[in-house]
């Protein structure tokens, strides 16, 4: 579990086409909702909000506090929205959850370390999944799940996403037989060619 992660919000009572202002003053639409409250129209700074969606990802609960109000709210972030052509932050919403309610999120997958079978294939370990889907407590919900490739040590080895060591009490949601890893061997000589035959008259001819 990473370290814990905050967020100040203002309250916001701009709306529609005038939101378009907001933003090019800097200032990006966030919208929180979900268990236990009424939904709510906030904002942010632009670089603040970044920074936290940068630490947190999909999957690293946020402690969100709104000005004006005592209560704080753990919450995912559930939506991000950019510009397709600018490649500006566009809104975001995040999802509140109780400490006590699970939920899913999508987890990062990390390879570490060498595999024998790759060394021994002279090949090369070729990552497939990059992350997938678990099931936790939100203060126990996983930064990130390792993958010791000391564990593939025949060539023809692989990795499934039920074969990955989870924390206690979470639970994968992925496809369990998912290729997270496997080993790949590179052709070492091509393939011979099939000799030309020669065509009719181009051999020497018998002198006449």
């Amino acid at each position: 579990m990473a370290d814990r992660i905050t967020l100040v919000l203002e309250p916001r009572t701009t709306t529609g086409k005038k939101v378009k202002r907001l933003r090019q003053a800097g200032t990006i639409p966030v919208h929180l909702y979900g268990s236990g409250i009424a939904s709510r129209t906030l904002q942010c700074q632009r670089p603040t909000l970044v920074r936290v969606l940068t630490l947190a990802g999909g999957n690293t609960p946020v402690t969100v506090t709104i000005e004006g109000d005592d209560d704080e709210h753990l919450a995912f972030v559930r939506e991000v929205q950019w510009d397709p052509i600018r490649g500006d932050l566009v809104h975001v919403d995040f999802l509140r959850t109780e400490a006590t309610q699970r939920v899913s999120a999508e987890v990062p997958i990390t390879l570490t370390g060498d595999s024998p079978g790759a060394r021994l294939a002279n090949g090369m370990v070729v990552q497939q999944l990059r992350s997938v889907v678990v099931e936790a407590l939100p203060l126990a919900m996983p930064a990130e799940l390792v993958v010791d490739l000391s564990a593939l040590t025949e060539p023809d080895g692989v990795v499934r996403a039920g074969d990955m060591a989870l924390p206690e009490d979470t639970i994968l949601i992925s496809d369990a037989d998912g290729v997270v890893a496997r080993i790949e061997v590179a052709a070492t000589e091509a393939a011979a060619e099939p000799e030309q035959e020669t065509p009719a008259g181009e051999e020497g001819e018998e002198a006449g």
